[in-house]
């Protein structure tokens, strides 16, 4: 194993533990290199379900349980885990009748540790600058990778500074990175502005762990090993994820990649990904055929967590949506908040940002391009409580509009 520069005219090639998030040579990101496991699929697969019978601690990581597709070598005594993973393959009961799909099925990543996908990247993330020595750690953030770093910075003893946006992130968030003890720096403007500063700060004991970090990726496309998993193995038609920074995008057509690469799986499923539309460089660049990404210059949507103009993973991601034969698109948020609320009436519950997924499900209905006997799997990043302040006003404005009715 051993890390590439994902730009395939460069493809640069640096040894698998070397501290960069960017290729020396042209700066584009930086992927990891796997090596197809030494036993065939079938015996891998035996192999991944007995680990669940486990009690041992790597195995009850629903990360780390898929440790022969991951980097390492690592000692599993040295693992960063709080037994992230295990989360949910949700029928849709309400949601799929809005959707005019029998088979819809929920993967809540919100049910991790720190209530987001974020942990399923940072237990590897964390994991590898433990191993290579680092004392500090550092992120960007619209608040949860924040609250994911700075739990697992302190599961490790590791210092944890957290860029955020002033004023711009759900205080549940910012409370679970006080919790955890990280240290807090306000950065004016964006999440863009507040990852621009990271980057630039000039410090070789600081560890960045934004989903730039190739091992972050890493973690992050156990997702589709274990939705494959809780399918027997039957691969679905659509794989549908909200797009913000863009690295889950990367990390699931990565993941799905290898699978099929190595024999795991036979098909790909489509790789549809879907952005608010006041935050939808990624949307922009789809629709418009360009070659390079224009960021959006002032993003702006209800849906925080992907409130990002200038999406760093953007090339990853478009090499998966092309290569799955998938598709962008974007939502307003008025269809946001109507999905979530819908998403909510079956019981599960999300942050915004996650109801981006079955908006655009609804949206691809209305329009007639989805066939009902398909398979969607839609992603939710995301747990109801992450916002809770979008909730309470939702409903509060809902009560006002019913009383003024009742009022004439």
């Amino acid at each position: 194993m051993h890390l590439r520069c994902n730009n395939r005219n460069c493809a640069h090639t640096l040894d698998l533990h070397e501290r960069a998030v960017a290729c020396p040579k042209c700066g584009d990101l930086l992927e990891v290199v796997m090596e197809a496991p030494k036993q065939d699929p079938a015996q891998v697969k035996r192999m991944w379900l007995e680990r669940r019978m486990s009690n041992a601690s790597a195995d009850r990581s629903g990360v780390w349980r898929f440790r022969d597709l991951l980097p390492g070598p690592y000692s599993l005594e040295d693992l960063v885990t709080l037994s992230e993973g295990n989360t949910p393959l949700v029928h849709g009961l309400k949601t799929g009748k809005s959707t005019g799909l029998d088979q819809l099925f929920f993967k809540h990543l919100g049910w991790n540790p720190t209530g987001c996908f974020k942990d399923l990247g940072m237990t590897t993330g964390m994991t590898e600058a433990k191993h290579v020595g680092a004392k500090i750690v550092a992120c960007a953030s619209t608040g949860n990778t924040s609250a994911s770093l700075a739990a697992y910075a302190s599961r490790a003893g590791l210092e944890a500074h957290v860029y955020l946006p002033s004023g711009k992130i759900s205080l549940n968030k910012l409370a679970q990175a006080l919790e955890f003890g990280a240290k807090i720096v306000e950065v004016d403007g964006s999440f863009d502005a507040a990852l621009d500063q990271l980057l630039n700060t000039k410090n070789d004991d600081i560890y960045f762990l934004n989903s730039v970090n190739p091992f972050r990726v890493e973690g992050q496309k156990t997702v589709i090993f274990e939705m494959m998993e809780q399918l027997d193995w039957r691969v679905p038609d659509v794989v549908i994820c909200p797009g913000g920074n863009l690295g889950n995008s990367a990390a699931f057509s990565k993941g799905l990649e290898e699978l099929k690469e190595f024999g795991f799986i036979d098909r790909l499923p489509k790789l549809v990904v879907v952005q608010a539309a006041g935050a939808n460089p990624f949307a922009e660049l789809w629709r418009t055929g360009a070659d390079e990404l224009t960021p959006t210059e002032h993003p702006e949507t209800v849906a925080t967590a992907i409130r990002i103009g200038n999406p760093r993973s953007w090339r990853k991601a478009l090499h998966g949506v092309k290569m799955t034969g998938g598709f962008v698109m974007e939502v307003t948020d008025e269809e946001i908040g109507e999905a979530k609320a819908l998403i909510g009436l079956d019981g599960i519950g999300c942050e915004p940002a996650s109801a981006t997924t079955l908006a655009g499900l609804r949206k691809l209905h209305a329009e007639g391009k989805l066939d009902r006997d398909a398979t969607v799997v839609a992603i939710l990043t995301g747990h109801a409580l992450k916002d809770t302040d979008y909730i309470l006003k939702a409903h509060a404005k809902a009560n006002e509009a019913r009383l003024a009715e009742v009022n004439g």
